[in-house]
């Protein structure tokens, strides 16, 4: 039985990851970041430059930023920020952006010049905003995940946080992680401790999803996908993730419950589990104990690769949703291990070359790959130890993803950030 320690720490994951953000996350924490260095600034600013590492221009170049009028870039996100931001809010920092606000954007990338330089840094998430007029200036800097900030200046001069979580907010030790652990601690917790962190992401990320049904956006690979293969459940399930993705991909003002500083990886690890809930008739609690095996998997997963790689992030959503259905389905650690093993088998060679309208194809393989992992070992079939990146025991199969994603493809994202940027 786990130590009521340990189940602390699950539960304060849980709360710590899964938060409300509105748009793809990397516009919005340099969004963040500069409407934090607009309140340090005296005056208004007649000069910006925006530093940050290669993956967050990756993850910022394609993607529209929601209350911008459709306007898509790192320079966008800048100026959202600083026009129509509140930093208070932190990832739903331009939620709140007024009709006649938003008109003020465009107008000031025009009067206001931002530069935008790649950063040389040994920091994958790495992002600092300079604001400057004539008599001040203002920097903050945010590392290694979304609200990170580990520098704020003003007129030169450090500026003192205190206790405040704006500075260093640094995330919690996830080394006591396991698959088993996190099994049990799904299976004993009590519930009303998950209750509202899992409640609010059943609702946003269902109100998301069926918005994606609804509207046009990107390239609608939700509706492809039921209007092909129709509305069996394994169908349905990829496609009602997929649609949260058309939508959030492509400017929609809803906000989505992340996981892992993704709001991708968020979908992609509760939707799934939510509608096999509704196809089954699960009840409310047995839904909220498989979100919770879904997003720690997820979790526990991404926590070796780290916030960004080239490695899509979105497999280990669909390995933590595979695992929530088995779960669902009455398996324990046996069929969980089994699920996650052959997911990754199977879609580990997806890359990230950022976010964008082609996230929700990948969202739906990766959601595929979950399925079909779990329906593999139901009909008494496995990928084994020294197949591939497949080792023997659960826990060195995901070391392995992470060595991978860190070590093995850090050459691979280079390339696609060059490949990217060919011809800018």
């Amino acid at each position: 039985m786990l130590s009521e320690e340990i189940n602390q720490k699950y539960i304060k994951l849980l709360e710590e990851e899964l938060q409300p953000a509105m748009g793809c996350t990397e516009p919005i924490a340099v969004a963040y970041a500069s409407a934090l260095a607009k309140t340090y600034l005296r005056g208004e600013p007649e000069r910006v430059y925006l530093d940050v590492s290669g993956n967050i221009i990756k993850n910022v170049k394609s993607v529209v930023v929601p209350n911008t009028g459709g306007l898509r870039g790192l320079e966008v996100s800048v100026a959202a920020g600083i026009v129509v931001g509140d930093a208070s809010k932190k990832l739903r920092v331009i939620a709140e952006a007024t009709p006649e606000a938003i008109t003020k954007i465009s107008p000031f990338l025009e009067r206001v010049p931002v530069v935008v330089r790649h950063a040389k840094t040994d920091y994958i998430f790495d992002i600092k905003i300079t604001l400057e007029n004539s008599d001040h200036s203002s920097v903050v800097r945010i590392v290694d995940h979304h609200t990170n900030v580990v520098e704020i200046q003003q007129d030169g001069n450090n500026v003192e946080v205190g206790d405040s979580d704006q500075l260093n907010n640094q995330l919690s030790d996830r080394s006591f992680m396991s698959v088993a652990g996190i099994v049990e601690f799904a299976d004993s917790v009590d519930i009303e401790e998950i209750r509202p962190v899992l409640e609010r992401q059943i609702e946003y990320n269902s109100a998301i999803s069926q918005e994606g049904m609804r509207g046009d956006y990107g390239a609608n690979i939700g509706k492809v996908l039921l209007s092909v293969y129709g509305d069996e459940i394994q169908t349905r399930a990829r496609a009602m993730a997929a649609a949260g993705s058309d939508a959030r991909m492509n400017g929609c003002q809803m906000p989505v419950v992340i996981n892992s500083g993704s709001g991708n990886q968020g979908i992609a690890a509760s939707v799934p589990v939510i509608e096999y809930a509704k196809e089954l008739g699960s009840t409310q609690e047995q839904l909220l104990r498989a979100l919770a095996v879904s997003n720690l998997i997820t979790i526990h997963m991404k926590t070796g690769i780290g916030r960004l790689s080239a490695y899509c992030g979105v497999v280990c959503a669909g390995c933590g949703s595979g695992a929530g259905i088995a779960h669902l389905q009455s398996g324990g650690l046996d069929e969980i291990a089994h699920t996650i093993v052959n997911a990754v088998a199977i879609t580990s060679g997806i890359v990230c070359d950022g976010a964008k309208a082609s996230c929700a194809a990948k969202i739906s393989a990766a959601v595929d790959a979950g399925i079909m992992g779990y329906h593999m070992y139901k009909n008494g079939q496995q990928f084994h130890g020294g197949e591939g990146i497949v080792s023997k025991e659960i826990e060195n199969t995901i070391i392995n993803v992470g060595e991978l994603a860190r070590q093995g493809m850090a050459e691979t994202d280079l390339e696609i950030l060059r490949i990217m940027l060919k011809g800018d």
